[in-house]
């Protein structure tokens, strides 16, 4: 796993109190994808737990995952009871049982692509389901976002992560979307966004971009004078534009994920 990938720990407080969480509409269009009752999940990147308190708060058993002891620090300061919380990477995850879920919030993108869906497919049941969740936190007002632009240059050319598998964002199948389509592990792959309008302070909106990876990557005195120069360029309130893309697919029936070509079964389900 990646430096950046392992940068949130230090800003584990930040993530959790400027980092938008996660409506019920998601959790109902899981279930419904699903088309039986979600019992169980394994949760890959858990961080502080934003979508794990949705999918625990509608009766799933939820086994959340992450490598950083400080992200699962505030994972259990607000997590129900039937939340089981594993410090792990998803590549370091050993054999053990199947869930009726696995997914990804904002996360999947950190995860090693060798194997990637071959050990996600062991870690489903029969038909188990696989969702993929998350998106970038978009100024609304096309000039304020300019404004923005200009005051992150000297710093940072973008602060986004451009697509795994370099789709266009235009294409009408995104990533991981786009992989899962192409894997015989899985079938039945649908994308859907949930469009979301907030209105956010301005400083909490620099907040915000204190836990986004590409400003965690700048030498702290750097990293502050972006932050100094973009809230110059900020109105006191901002919209932001937070869609959530979701893909969903099930794992084929006839799938043994330890004889398929997307690689080798993996080490689903215990931790080391």
């Amino acid at each position: 796993m990646s430096a950046r990938a392992l940068s949130f720990g230090a800003i584990a407080g930040a993530y959790e109190r400027f980092r938008p969480g996660y409506p019920e509409e998601l959790f109902d269009l899981v279930a419904a994808y699903a088309g039986r009752p979600v019992r169980t999940a394994l949760e890959i990147g858990a961080g502080t737990g934003k979508a794990t308190r949705l999918f625990a708060g509608r009766g799933v058993a939820v086994t959340a995952t992450d490598p950083d002891p400080a992200m699962l620090t505030e994972l259990r300061r607000a997590v129900p009871a039937n939340v089981t919380a594993v410090r792990a990477a998803f590549e370091d995850l050993r054999p053990g049982r199947t869930y009726g879920l696995v997914y990804a919030a904002a996360a999947l993108h950190w995860t090693r692509p060798e194997g990637r869906w071959a050990r996600v497919a062991a870690l489903l049941g029969p038909a188990g389901v696989f969702a993929n969740f998350g998106g970038p936190v978009q100024l609304a007002d096309q000039a304020v976002e300019d404004a923005v632009r200009g005051a992150r240059a000297p710093f940072l050319e973008s602060d986004g992560i451009p697509s795994p598998d370099g789709t266009a964002p235009g294409e009408a199948m995104q990533w991981p979307g786009t992989e899962l389509q192409r894997s015989r592990l899985f079938t039945d792959v649908r994308q859907a966004v949930i469009t979301r309008r907030l209105t956010v302070s301005a400083p909490d909106y620099v907040g915000y971009l204190s836990t986004v990876s590409a400003y965690l990557q700048l030498p702290q005195p750097r990293r502050q004078q972006a932050y100094d120069a973009i809230a110059r360029a900020l109105p006191e309130t901002v919209g932001i534009d937070a869609d959530i893309t979701v893909h969903l697919a099930r794992r084929a029936g006839h799938a043994r994920p330890d004889t398929l070509a997307d690689g080798p079964a993996g080490d689903p389900a215990r931790a080391a």
